[in-house]
């Protein structure tokens, strides 16, 4: 590749990009609740959201030091993310809390970056981050899911138009941010008829001595907010 190449490129990935109609922002948006509220096409699309939650814990795990040894998706939408360290403090806490607040927190990163026109580097991103958990992935569900995640965004970004990238992206950040509210909803109403004993909040309460119940407020705390704050920033077109 010659530096004029690797310069274009660079322009691409770091320029901005003319927002989308206000029209189009409202249309991803019907689309990306189309898909979150009605059940069944919940149950295949939450599958995304797992792949946000799983890389979440995965990625704090490594940035608090501590050593990530695999991640699993499965085709019931559940997944595990394994690392090790000492089983106690921040960087185990850190970890934990990671995977309910992962999805509605990079649907506000790339709201952040749609409202200031940086559409190719948000879909750049996201590849990249696709790309790297592939490799951390350890059950042949979780390489299938994955694969075809990164495969839509690297096709998007490079053979798609203009338009068609904006609208791609704006429908993804509606989807995280929406999709990341559902999941501690979920954990709620399991939580309340006596499941999911050994879920996030449980485990984050037995780390902490906090009550599973502050931990799932958290949760809806983060996960609405993003959706508020992403919400106003993608809808200022």
């Amino acid at each position: 590749m010659d530096s004029t190449t690797a310069t274009s490129l660079w322009d691409e990935l770091v320029g901005t990009q003319p927002d989308p109609d206000l029209w189009v922002v409202l249309a991803t948006l019907a689309a990306a609740l189309a898909v979150v509220a009605p059940h069944g096409l919940w149950r295949v699309a939450r599958n995304a959201i797992t792949i946000a939650h799983e890389g979440g814990h995965g990625l704090i795990a490594l940035l608090t030091g501590r050593t990530l040894t695999g991640i699993r998706l499965h085709s019931d939408t559940s997944g595990l993310t394994v690392s090790r360290g000492k089983p106690y403090g921040i960087g185990m806490i850190l970890t934990a809390a990671a995977g309910y607040t992962a999805p509605p927190l990079l649907g506000l990163g790339g709201a952040a970056l749609l409202a200031t026109g940086h559409i190719t580097l948000l879909l750049w991103v996201a590849t990249a981050l696709l790309v790297a958990m592939l490799v951390m992935i350890r059950n042949a569900y979780g390489v299938l899911t994955v694969f075809l995640a990164g495969g839509a965004f690297l096709l998007v970004s490079w053979l798609a138009g203009p338009q068609v990238q904006a609208a791609f992206a704006y429908v993804v950040v509606w989807f995280l941010l929406l999709g990341g509210v559902r999941p501690a909803f979920e954990l709620q109403a399991k939580r309340r008829r006596g499941g999911a004993g050994d879920s996030d909040a449980d485990q984050l309460s037995r780390l902490t001595n906090v009550p599973a119940g502050l931990w799932l407020f958290l949760f809806h705390a983060v996960s609405l907010s993003s959706l508020i704050g992403g919400g106003r920033w993608l809808l200022e077109v």
